[in-house]
């Protein structure tokens, strides 16, 4: 097809780049890049992607000052090496409409970007890379070594019990402790505790512990960005900062500044505590029914571990009253406790509806706390009595 007519204008230096790719690897960056790239910014600038492309891969970069992200590209044929910055809402959307197995051209002279394909040609401003604050890459040293699987589940089994709208404490991450030998991650806010441990490897020059406060945010984003389950993850961490590697993507996240609350005085050793085995699947059956009746001025829901049941009671004046029994293996005393059923749930909802749990309480005062065989604790702080 016919391109866009000269144009005009004072080019800038080392602005030149053009390169060849397909669409799939490049709109998978994209997608991935967009998860940070800010929606408002008072830097116009964060807004783009910055294209590096050198040989036969590319680098797209994305940040909002706060997190970046690096995602290399393989397969990219470049005829002219360089860096160009690309509107990212736009390039993902022209991507993204485009026939599967499209090869696009994209190729800047300073002055304007053109991503071409054999049946669409467009026209984007260029700016300055330069003006692009700088991403960080990984080190060489790079300090940790953790299995992708077990990140996974360091992520979803913490981040949703922090509060980022926490000025106390810095409850809006997840304390992340890197040992020689173990990995624990650690979410609160305050009224609930969950903490997953297991195992990791100190490697490199990298410090041999660690114990950074990571934002929920990049947790997540690292999470959506692992690569397959027999790919490790790379652990770095700086003074202010931290850094994962996953396959060809790279993230680098501010850390979060403040004091974590002493989380392991919330795992108290009892060996009075009554414990029950339940498993997650029925369990979480029953307390979302007991929850059905509840509301936001009347929300626990009680518990009431009996010999040979659990029942469960929850009751509002505008909705009723509801009664659950769950059959459960307890010959010891009677003992009752009210817990708010959202935070029971958001625990379950994160294990296989098969995981065994063991239940431990006191009394109605105490923490319940809520354990797994595989490293997984959760501590729920009790609601007041009626």
């Amino acid at each position: 097809m016919a391109g866009f007519p000269g144009r005009d204008a004072v080019r800038p230096k080392g602005s030149v780049m053009k390169v060849r790719c397909v669409r799939e690897p490049l709109l998978a960056a994209l997608q991935s890049a967009q998860a940070v790239v800010p929606a408002r910014s008072p830097k116009p600038v964060l807004s783009n992607v910055k294209l590096e492309a050198d040989g036969d891969s590319a680098v797209l970069s994305a940040t909002d000052l706060e997190v970046g992200i690096r995602i290399r590209i393989e397969g990219v044929e470049t005829s002219a090496p360089g860096a160009v910055l690309l509107p990212s809402a736009r390039l993902a959307a022209i991507v993204r409409e485009s026939p599967a197995g499209t090869v696009f051209d994209i190729h800047t002279d300073g002055t304007a970007t053109i991503v071409k394909a054999p049946r669409s040609e467009f026209r984007l401003p260029a700016e300055d890379p330069l003006e692009f604050p700088a991403v960080a890459s990984f080190p060489a040293d790079s300090g940790h070594e953790l299995s992708t699987p077990l990140v996974r589940e360091l992520v979803r089994r913490t981040v949703f019990a922090t509060d980022n709208e926490s000025s106390r404490y810095a409850l809006g991450g997840v304390l992340v402790e890197l040992g020689d030998k173990e990995v624990t991650a650690v979410g609160t806010d305050g009224r609930r505790l969950a903490k997953m441990q297991g195992p990791a490897v100190a490697t490199g020059g990298g410090a041999a512990e660690a114990a950074p406060i990571v934002p929920a945010r990049a947790m997540q984003l690292v999470e959506r960005c692992l690569s397959g389950a027999d790919v490790p993850v790379r652990v770095a961490v700086r003074p202010s900062e931290i850094l994962f590697h996953s396959g060809s993507t790279t993230i680098s996240s501010r850390l979060v500044e403040g004091r974590f609350p002493r989380w392991r005085d919330v795992f108290p050793s009892r060996p009075d505590a009554i414990r029950v085995h339940l498993v997650a699947g029925p369990l979480l059956a029953a307390v979302r029914q007991a929850a059905i009746v509840t509301s936001e001025h009347s929300k626990g829901v009680d518990f009431t571990f009996e010999p040979g049941q659990l029942v469960l009671t929850g009751r509002s004046a505008e909705s009723g009253e509801s009664r659950i029994e769950l059959p459960i293996d307890h010959t010891g005393e009677t003992v009752r406790i009210k817990l708010d059923p959202r935070f029971v749930s958001d625990f379950l909802r994160v294990l296989d509806a098969d995981t065994a749990v063991t239940v431990e309480l006191t009394d109605a005062q105490s923490a319940c706390v809520c354990t797994t065989t595989d490293g997984y604790g959760y501590v729920i702080m009790p609601l007041a009595a009626d």
